[in-house]
């Protein structure tokens, strides 16, 4: 929150760091220019501490294992060895932070992502990119 969050809320120019899976630490630096919108795809960020500098949440309702299914797949598209991050790492640390925090009910757009890519908030539905 520190490091982008605040900044952008401020107008201010900062940086950010990837998370190397690869390399288990973070990437270098990278700049995160003024801008209007910042979207940030993280589930650790629907976390309670920063729920208040959010101002759109959208949660991508899929299971785990799908989830899981289709990270391990674009990573061997992509030549990543990361099989064992997913099952060792990745899917403990999600339960794990589900069960705490449940950031799906926080999520002010539930995005249906398990095949159709339908979502709802509220009495709006949301398809394939459009409110319906």
């Amino acid at each position: 929150m520190t490091t982008v969050l605040d900044p952008f809320r401020a107008r201010q120019e900062s940086e950010f760091r990837r998370y190397d899976w690869s390399a288990r630490a973070l990437g270098a630096p990278e700049s995160l220019p003024k801008a209007e919108i910042l979207v940030v795809d993280l589930i650790g960020l629907l976390h309670p501490e920063a729920l208040p500098s959010l101002d759109v949440t959208v949660w991508c309702d899929v299971d785990l294992n799908t989830a899981a299914e289709r990270g391990m797949a674009r990573d061997q598209r992509l030549g990543r060895d990361h099989e064992s991050l997913w099952r060792d790492v990745w899917l403990p640390n999600e339960i794990d932070f589900a069960e705490r925090f449940g950031p799906r009910a926080s999520a002010t757009i539930l995005l249906d992502a398990s095949s159709s890519a339908v979502a709802s908030s509220g009495d709006r539905r949301y398809e394939a990119g459009r409110t319906v």
